[in-house]
């Protein structure tokens, strides 16, 4: 897994500009700690840090591919490519010869080969851009799912891009900046396709294909969901749901360097560890697992909103279940509201947090505490979306809605913004712009012929989920495991498994009138019953009291900064009078907790990135 730059001028030459691509480079070293490189010709300069996890000696890049003295292309790619060795294998007989036992090389003579319909042919994550010197033309492409970051930022006479924001901050020529759509992006979890907070900046969508040259900018879509009749009946659906999870993480263990899995006792991390100890215990070698805990958190815990049970017991009943090699990792809540923590956790992703600032904080932690001991990592992320997982696909009030449903429970479509100023969130019209993002979204779920009016609803469900929530969860994920080194593995969002699950009626999703019930079905065999049985619990948020008061005074802090950046933006009096409520031993309402950590998100952001805000 890798960090990739890149910086396209028709009108420069570049070879003059060495030292900005390299600088562009560096922002990116925790995502590839291994080695860097940098490839710079007349028109384009490509870069790359490397975290090396198969062909270790190999693979090193750019990766060029030459005619003589004549470049003919150069890659750089972040991701893993699973079918790499057939793929190879077919390139093999169409008379390609490799150097290395990299899937970089297959990569790219798989472009040689086929052109940008190499993309389609790929069974990974991956996020890489090539430079076609024939055609003098710039490659950028995203994975299926959008598991792989890419951001790019035209200029009048060609495009910066990187995988990360950071790596484009770092030219000369791109200020960070945000608008008012910037800021509607922020304070509506909408996560609209292309679309970032800063000004200028677009994301490669994902299964997405952009093409700069001469002639300017072209998009093409090579996968998207599509809605086709499911013929199977319920065993064989379970069953076949069963082959592809299966084939999935059997595919997805594949590495030279340690690897391991990420377990919270639920059915979705629990099934995936269980199938990757069943395959790798075939070998002689148990699978390692670690899971998350805070000091005292099981002694004190209570049922806060979504969280309805405590991890450990469940991870300790399948650890002897499957007998896998586990550890258990405790953090402390009260470093959560460390300033250093916290400026890390922004850095590594450029952005105000989307979500639950100590779940990011404590999924930092976990992930650098797992890092010493393993390099690759498989976790269960996806299922809730794809296999129908949360409650609100299941209560009446949300399906007949007409709100994204991850926003439908808090009864406002909005993210924290009444920690705005009034007159810019009337500037902003948040509710106009929430309603015109769920009509775009809606209006592109495909449609299947004689489909009843429930099920065509359920799809929709589906896709708002696949395409919009899910990627904030993969956001999170990949930003927090690449800023320590560690690659992270999501087996649910293989293709094949996405787009069958995807066409299963919901009737027969929900078979047994609960959540995932044909994933549970296709793997009870594996687990033991309290697993099997449990209610979905989220990743873990901290109960301690110490975290909301260390938040607390961060927050009054801010406020007591007159001359800070962002309070033109906030809501001084709402924020204080959050604050004046008494704190109630870490369970004062969830959204009251996430409206001061949104506070303190914001506010960092602006400060820390210089944040143009340009209303």
């Amino acid at each position: 897994m890798c960090g990739i730059a890149g910086w396209l001028s028709f009108s420069s030459d570049l070879r003059e500009r060495r030292g900005v691509i390299e600088a562009m480079t560096r922002t990116l070293a925790q995502r590839g700690p291994d080695a860097s490189g940098v490839w710079v010709d007349r028109h384009v300069a490509l870069g790359h840090r490397r975290l090396a996890v198969i062909d270790l000696s190999g693979g090193a890049q750019p990766m060029i591919e030459t005619d003589g003295e004549r470049t003919v292309a150069c890659l750089s790619y972040n991701g893993e490519i699973y079918n790499f060795v057939e793929l190879r294998a077919e390139l093999e007989r169409k008379g390609h010869r490799f150097a290395t036992r990299s899937d970089t090389e297959v990569v790219l003579r798989g472009y040689l080969e086929w052109g940008d319909a190499v993309a389609e042919r790929l069974n990974g994550m991956f996020a890489f851009a090539i430079w076609d010197a024939r055609s003098e033309s710039l490659l950028l492409a995203r994975d299926f799912m959008g598991i792989k970051p890419l951001y790019y930022y035209p200029l009048g006479d060609g495009v910066l891009f990187g995988s990360e924001p950071k790596a484009i901050l770092a030219h000369p020529d791109a200020r960070a900046r945000t608008d008012r759509a910037g800021l509607r992006e922020i304070f509506v979890l909408a996560r609209n396709p292309e679309r970032t907070p800063y000004a200028g900046m677009h994301e490669v969508r994902p299964g997405q294909i952009i093409r700069f040259d001469r002639d300017g900018l072209r998009k093409r879509r090579f996968w998207k969901l599509e809605a086709h009749a499911h013929e199977d009946d319920l065993p064989r659906t379970v069953e076949r749901v069963a082959e592809l999870l299966g084939d999935s993480v059997r595919r997805q263990i594949v590495s030279d360097v340690p690897l391991c899995t990420l377990l919270s006792g639920g059915l979705d991390s629990s099934a995936i560890t269980a199938l990757a100890h069943r395959i790798t215990t075939r070998d002689g070698a148990a699978t390692r697992s670690f899971s998350v805990d805070f000091v005292s958190h099981g002694a004190g815990f209570a049922d806060s909103g979504p969280h309805k049970s405590h991890d450990t017991p469940f991870v300790r009943d399948f650890v002897a279940h499957t007998g896998c090699n586990h550890t258990e990792i405790v953090l402390d809540s009260r470093e959560l509201n460390d300033e250093a923590l916290n400026r890390t956790v922004l850095q590594a992703c450029d952005l105000p947090l989307n979500l639950s600032g100590d779940m990011c904080s404590s999924l930092y932690q976990l992930f650098r505490a797992i890092r010493r001991e393993s390099t690759v990592a498989l976790s269960g992320e996806s299922a809730d979306e794809i296999f129908g997982g949360y409650a609100w696909f299941h209560q009446p009030h949300v399906v007949d809605g007409r709100k994204f449903p991850w926003l439908a429970g808090t009864g406002t479509v909005f993210n924290g913004a009444e920690v705005l100023d009034r007159e810019v969130r009337e500037q902003l019209d948040l509710g106009a712009f929430h309603d015109d993002s769920y009509a775009e979204a809606v209006a592109e779920t495909p449609r299947l012929d004689g489909e009843s009016a429930a099920d065509a609803r359920m799809r929709e469900l589906s896709y708002l989920h696949l395409t919009r929530f899910l990627q904030f969860m993969l956001d999170r994920k990949d930003r927090m495991s690449m800023a320590v080194g560690l690659e992270v593995r999501v087996p649910f969002c293989d293709p094949a498994l996405v787009d069958y699950v995807f066409n299963i009626p919901w009737a027969m999703k929900s078979f047994d009138g609960r959540e995932k019930s044909v994933l549970r079905a296709a793997t009870r065999d594996l687990l033991p019953a309290s697993i099997v049985e449990r209610t979905k619990s989220p990743y873990p948020s901290t109960q301690d009291p110490a975290y909301e008061q260390a938040l607390r005074a961060r927050v009054a802090a801010l406020l007591a900064d007159g001359g800070h950046p962002a309070a033109p933006l906030l809501n001084r009096r709402y924020i204080e009078r959050l604050l004046a409520r008494p704190a109630n031993a870490g369970r004062s309402l969830h959204y009251e907790r996430a409206d001061l950590e949104r506070v303190l998100s914001v506010g960092a952001w602006v400060r820390e990135y210089d944040v143009a805000v340009e209303l």
